[in-house]
């Protein structure tokens, strides 16, 4: 069974920068692609990024693009969101999710439906 815990979330000011984690177990990241959603009270959840396992190619919403950076360290079954150059509006919780068997070579999935393994999210907060 897979887990998947983020951290790094926090409060911020607008302008600065935040790395946040996704620590899986149960699955050998290299075989799934990963994502990163984010979601605020009372809206749907937001594709922000994803990683696709074959060849680590990346995606990233319009929202977000030149602004964040996924990562993966296939040694720590770890992948990384940082974000940079954070607005009042990318305040959310950050989720993170694991698309889950049978092994996927293609791109990653930008629909939070193709995904059936998530974290509990992380708040991130911007704010001055």
């Amino acid at each position: 069974q897979a887990q998947l815990v983020e951290s790094g979330g926090g409060l911020v000011q607008p302008g600065e920068s935040l790395k946040l984690s996704c620590a899986v177990s149960g699955f050998t990241l290299s075989n799934y692609p990963i994502g990163w959603f984010r979601q605020v009270p009372g809206k749907e959840r937001e594709g922000v990024s994803c990683i696709s396992s074959f060849d680590g190619s990346t995606y990233y919403a319009d929202s977000v693009k030149g602004r964040a950076t996924i990562s993966r360290d296939t040694a720590a079954n770890t992948v990384y969101l940082q974000m940079d150059s954070l607005k009042p509006e990318d305040t959310a919780v950050y989720y993170c999710a694991l698309q889950g068997p049978p092994i996927r070579l293609g791109a990653c999935p930008r629909s939070a439906s193709a995904y059936g393994y998530w974290g509990r999210g992380t708040q991130v907060t911007v704010a001055s």
